[in-house]
């Protein structure tokens, strides 16, 4: 018990960190919703406090520096524990919720996902919506980044933390000297970026409210709406072109924003490999999709082609979710080629979801090595990234990652197969969940949600969530025998 001591210590902290965010739908509640609802933030905020300073009492005497062990330990503890505080008001707010679609809500917020098992969302109290598309903005980037910022405040080291959580296979580069001023770059970019966003809206034409929720989960890559009808409901070009715009910026690494503003420079962008692949695969798609959909008679005019298709390749490559329109009722390739591409087309170090671009980049790299080395075996040919030879640590890395993705994918959707669910509906929830994508196919497409599922199948797709969120193997490991050993 002496062991989780020291990450219980800092994790009171984080409750305690965390709390103010409730104040956010209370202020919204307080001026638009009946007063009783500012209330149900009121305990939240309160629930939450309390139990940061009791834990914080009775843990004090045991903080350290925390060891990688630890690390893994802390993150995996806060993306299971909070969804469970953000989902405590939307039980007392939502009619008919259970227990297992709250949770479900708050953890699809929380790891951005943007999976809904709520319907009826126009009807919904402002500050409900509210508080669904604030957690994606805070866990959007990932909200261990923020609270690295805050612990060497506190005495407690937080490199651990940052390579437990940050997204990409090279995760023990430093871009700063000190980790929290790196993450406090990275939120300062991510602020200014959102507030552009949120501005951009509210010039498009959506109200003040409309326009902080959208920002909201446009900047997380979350794709949540106040709407059932998602984005459709403004029958809007420019609201289209807007979030266009934003969640293709969002889908690349805020790392390279952040070197920019250091380096006053453009360079970190325009020579960055991913970022390059990442631009060239999303507009190659956008054209093949436009033709389908002119050739297929969906869209007859050019324009409006280009612009459906842009909307939803980019909404679906960047893990966001929105949708215009149902795009599952387009020809087949289209839907199958959108979620394809939420798979791996965000960056490493952005807030969207997936394997990331650059371990794509690199197995291509590593498959083409291999067939040069099948007609040239002694040759010698490694993997380069940026004009730098990667290590064999970093290709095993990838390689196992996605030996394990395959496998956890394929797993989860044969539990949910055993549990009755048809292929379509099973595999694409799997593939929507595990890449934080958000809306899959079948009956939990654009046009339905996940509230269909049983409480048991939700609870499979928690986890998926939870899994895609800290890729893989930050869950997984704590299931090895090794890692408990002292």
């Amino acid at each position: 018990m002496d062991m989780f001591l020291p990450v219980l210590s800092v994790f009171s902290r984080i409750l305690l960190a965390f709390a103010p965010s409730f104040l956010v739908p209370l202020a919204w509640a307080w001026f638009l919703d009946r007063q009783h609802h500012a209330l149900v933030w009121a305990y939240g905020f309160a629930l939450t406090v309390a139990s940061g300073a009791v834990l914080a009492h009775f843990t004090h005497r045991h903080r350290r520096e925390l060891l990688p062990r630890d690390g893994f330990l802390l993150v995996n503890l806060v993306w299971l524990v909070l969804p469970a505080y953000a989902a405590f008001p939307l039980m007392l707010t939502v009619p008919g919720i259970d227990v297992s679609k709250a949770y479900f809500e708050a953890m699809s917020a929380l790891t951005a996902t943007g999976a809904t098992a709520l319907s009826g969302l126009d009807h919904l109290p402002v500050s409900v919506n509210v508080w669904r598309c604030f957690l994606q903005l805070i866990g959007g980037l990932g909200i261990m980044l923020l609270v690295v910022a805050v612990l060497p405040l506190l005495g407690l080291g937080g490199v651990q933390l940052y390579k437990a959580e940050t997204p990409g296979p090279m995760k023990d580069t430093k871009f700063t000297p000190r980790i929290a001023e790196t993450a406090r770059g990275l939120w300062g970019v991510y602020v200014l970026l959102s507030a552009a966003c949120m501005l951009a809206y509210r010039w498009a034409g959506m109200g003040w409210a409309d326009a902080f929720m959208h920002m909201c989960t446009t900047m997380g890559l979350g794709g949540f709406s106040s709407y059932d009808a998602s984005i459709g409901h403004f029958q809007s070009a420019q609201v289209e072109w807007v979030a266009t715009v934003f969640m293709a910026l969002a889908g690349i690494s805020f790392v390279r924003y952040f070197m920019v503003f250091r380096t006053r420079s453009l360079r970190p962008v325009t020579n960055d490999r991913e970022i390059r692949t990442y631009a060239s695969v999303l507009l190659l798609s956008v054209a093949l999709v436009a033709v389908l959909l002119m050739v297929h008679g969906v869209v007859d005019d050019l324009p409006e082609a280009i612009r459906t298709s842009a909307f939803h390749v980019v909404s679906l490559a960047t893990t966001t979710g929105y949708a215009s329109t149902d795009y599952a009722q387009w020809p087949v390739f289209a839907p199958v080629l959108l979620m394809f591409l939420g798979c791996f087309a965000s960056c490493a170090g952005s807030t969207g979801g997936g394997i990331k671009m650059v371990r794509m980049v690199l197995l291509l790299k590593q498959a083409r090595r291999e067939l040069v080395r099948i007609i040239h075996p002694r040759v010698v040919n490694p993997v380069t990234l940026a004009g730098q030879v990667m290590p064999m640590s970093v290709m095993t890395s990838v390689l196992g990652f996605m030996l394990i993705y395959g496998a956890a994918t394929m797993g989860l959707t044969m539990v949910l197969l055993f549990t009755g669910l048809d292929i379509v509906t099973a595999f694409s929830a799997v593939v929507a969940t595990v890449n934080n994508i958000g809306p899959g196919l079948g009956a939990v497409g654009p046009s339905g949600n996940f509230g269909g599922l049983s409480a048991f199948q939700t609870w499979v797709l928690s986890f998926a969530m939870l899994l895609g969120r800290l890729e893989l193997l930050t869950v997984l490991v704590l299931f090895s025998r090794h890692f408990w050993r002292k």
